[in-house]
């Protein structure tokens, strides 16, 4: 069985060690990366489950450390590296979306820079020793501090390698969400690819992206769903035994499209999560500090809403909602 070392997590046959990459310090603090490597006694995939990428999307980060804890090595086939908390500073200061340092989205930096900000070395880090050690990769995320959320998975159909886009599909509904996005619109530069997932789907890795779980908290049925959905994308690789289960009756999401702010000041959502809604449908309201009327958000299409920001606080251009049309094909 191949050693894989992940920071200071060297991998073991038959154990699991868990560890650190160190994230050293350059225009701000350094920080690190808390990380598992569950390694088998057989030969078989690598795959890297990635939680925290958003520091208050809890339901993830306290997923894999149910699977950490319940992962049978002995019975495992390849390796799991797990990243238990991929933004640590996010997660200890409490932030949604970006770093408390660089107000940089770590999920739209990658691949990173080793001597960039801290949400880019982050990014390179976990480029260069997790996704260039794997062979799939889930990114697992929730609702963040700030949105309610219907869980769904995302299905990066990139065009570029069919037998990547064809696996990252099954993987996907190997997961078990039964609402699947399909996102047409990820980058495909290699230097550029934003997004942790699919920085793996462009090296020739299959990835999905997962949502389950909201507001930053961590309900025991959403972090119950993260952990098995993890157990069920192993089956499905073959790294665990048991039955391979796949979504059978899948709604597909396409097209979708995130509503963002207008302007400043305080919203008023009008929808839920799950709501179907018809193109025209009020998503709620801005309004200013005072409670005057900035604007309405309006739905561009019919479809059903997977999620909206349930709290007052708006930026101009940040994210209200986000709506999918729905089909069963």
């Amino acid at each position: 069985m191949k050693s894989i070392r992940v920071g200071s997590a060297v991998g073991r046959a038959g154990e699991k060690v868990s560890g650190f990459i160190d994230i050293p310090q350059g225009v701000d603090p350094a920080t690190r990366i808390p990380v598992t490597v569950m390694t088998g006694r057989r030969d078989g995939p690598v795959l890297a489950l990635v939680a925290g990428i958003h520091g208050s999307e809890p339901s993830p980060i306290v997923a894999m450390q149910r699977v950490r804890r319940e992962v049978d090595v002995d019975q495992l086939n390849g390796v799991v590296i797990i990243v238990h908390i991929a933004n640590l500073p996010s997660f200890t200061h409490r932030t949604i979306y970006r770093g408390p340092w660089d107000q940089k989205n770590l999920n739209r930096v990658f691949p990173g820079k080793p001597d960039g900000t801290v949400s880019e070395r982050i990014a390179h880090a976990i480029t260069t020793q997790v996704i260039d050690q794997g062979e799939y990769l889930v990114d697992i995320h929730s609702g963040d501090g700030n949105e309610a959320l219907r869980p769904y998975a995302y299905w990066n159909k990139l065009g570029v390698d069919d037998r990547v886009d064809t696996v990252a599909r099954e993987m996907a509904l190997a997961f078990g969400l039964d609402h699947i996005v399909i996102d047409r619109g990820r980058p495909s530069d290699l230097n550029a690819s934003l997004y942790c997932s699919n920085t793996a789907h462009v090296r020739g890795k299959p990835a999905v992206t997962t949502e389950a779980g909201a507001v930053g908290v961590p309900t025991e049925d959403m972090v119950a769903l993260n952990a098995r959905g993890a157990f069920r994308v192993m089956r499905y690789l073959g790294m665990l035994p048991g039955k391979i289960e796949a979504v059978e009756h899948p709604r597909w999401i396409d097209p979708s499209e995130v509503l963002t702010s207008p302007e400043t000041g305080t919203w008023h959502p009008a929808v839920t999560p799950d709501q179907r809604v018809d193109a025209g449908d009020l998503l709620g309201r801005l309004t200013d500090y005072f409670g005057e009327l900035i604007a309405e958000v309006r739905s561009p299409l019919a479809g059903v809403v997977t999620y909206v920001v349930a709290s007052p606080a708006m930026g101009k251009g940040e994210p209200v909602a986000m709506v999918g049309h729905v089909t069963s094909n």
